[in-house]
């Protein structure tokens, strides 16, 4: 059981004075989407995000890239590492790390037989980032993973540094670090008011929620 806060990662940024509150809040990493939709951003776009960082990590999230394509935009933007959803192997995991990058895989659940590919996910990877399945739709999509699914994902990746995603809001996201204790959080649409515009009121009860529910035992 972690005896510190999770870690807070704020994805789906597209301006930078959205990096700049996070950063200030307290955020750990910060997070671009090539991956489409209505954050997605250019390779312009994230080096923006990336300099307003201060030195935070900034990741691309990435779902039909090719390596190279990953790498040309890790140059083009600064970014520090690569969030691959997306039927990526473990062979372009391991050479993205081996590039310098920190790598996430993702694991989306719809059901619990999808909790066996965990430790598939945790080969060549710094972290697996675990949300859920939702139909026709690239992420989590704003819908929460089921607790008891993501407590089971927890102890599945002993050992591994987790990563949940998925709906997490101010309100709901100390219940979720209470009952999955997991390194990090991943949060988007759950700090903004309209899609890729992040709130700074949210982004700052997002961090006190986190850090007020870590210490439950």
């Amino acid at each position: 059981m972690p005896d510190r806060p999770p870690r807070v990662k704020v994805c789906g940024l597209t301006r930078p004075g959205d990096a700049a509150v996070a950063v200030a809040a307290g955020a750990a990493y910060l997070g671009v989407v090539f991956a489409g939709g209505p954050r997605s951003v250019t390779a312009a776009g994230a080096a923006a995000v990336r300099s307003a960082a201060g030195g935070v990590p900034v990741f691309g999230v990435y779902g039909e890239q090719s390596v190279e394509e990953i790498l040309r935009s890790r140059d083009a933007a600064g970014l520090a590492g690569a969030q691959l959803h997306g039927p990526y192997r473990r062979e372009e995991a391991a050479r993205l790390r081996g590039e310098g990058l920190l790598v996430w895989r993702v694991v989306r659940i719809a059901t619990p037989d999808d909790l066996d590919t965990l430790a598939g996910a945790a080969l060549d990877a710094d972290a697996v980032l675990v949300e859920p399945r939702v139909p026709r739709a690239a992420g989590g999509a704003g819908v929460a993973l089921d607790l008891a699914v993501a407590r089971e994902a927890r102890s599945r990746l002993a050992g591994v540094t987790m990563v949940l995603a998925g709906g997490l809001r101010p309100d709901t996201v100390g219940e979720a670090v209470a009952l999955v204790r997991p390194d990090v959080v991943d949060v988007s649409s759950g700090v903004e008011h309209l899609p890729g515009i992040k709130d700074p009121e949210k982004i700052a009860r997002f961090m006190e929620a986190v850090c007020g529910h870590s210490a439950i035992s």
